[in-house]
């Protein structure tokens, strides 16, 4: 149902690849608990960037918001849309970035799987966590604060789990 609504609503092509590969990563990722609801993450997954059909900045989330909330979807699988990015944004970068000022950072267990799969897919293609690093030293000033949660978040959902 997630790919006829990207579909339906005019999502390029290349970003419905991506939210599959973002969604095949965080069920990969959610392996690792037991309490964790995947048909949220599926949806969330799939739908994380259905806002890209209206803009490809970072106002995606909020427009990827409006469109799910027409859809009947509900708070959580919002939630994820909305908080997806990056590690999250949190009230000061907000701000900063001209988004309503608010904390978009990933709050529940699925919000979080679903932000740190979409880290690791660039495009279609899973990558690691030193690419994402390298990729974020080149494009946010600053950015040693957001690498240091991406490097928390990795720990959580991935790193205490590898043997």
């Amino acid at each position: 149902m997630e790919i006829e609504l990207l579909e339906r609503e005019n999502t390029p092509k290349n970003v419905i690849e991506h939210c599959k590969a973002v969604y095949k990563k965080a069920m990969e990722i959610a392996t690792n608990f037991d309490d964790v609801d995947k048909d949220l993450i599926k949806k969330g997954a799939l739908l994380h960037d259905i806002g890209r059909s209206k803009t490809h900045d970072i106002t995606h989330a909020i427009e990827g918001v409006k469109i799910a909330r027409r859809y009947g979807y509900d708070q959580n699988v919002l939630n994820i849309i909305e908080r997806h990015i990056g590690v999250g944004i949190t009230e000061d970068e907000a701000k900063n970035l001209g988004l309503p000022v608010k904390s978009y950072v990933p709050q529940t267990l699925e919000e979080k799987i679903v932000a740190h799969a979409d880290n690791l897919v660039s495009g279609s293609e899973e990558v690691d966590i030193d690419f994402v690093i390298e990729k974020w030293k080149r494009r946010i000033p600053d950015s040693d604060s957001n690498i240091e949660r991406l490097l928390r978040m990795d720990e959580e959902l991935i790193k205490q789990f590898e043997e």
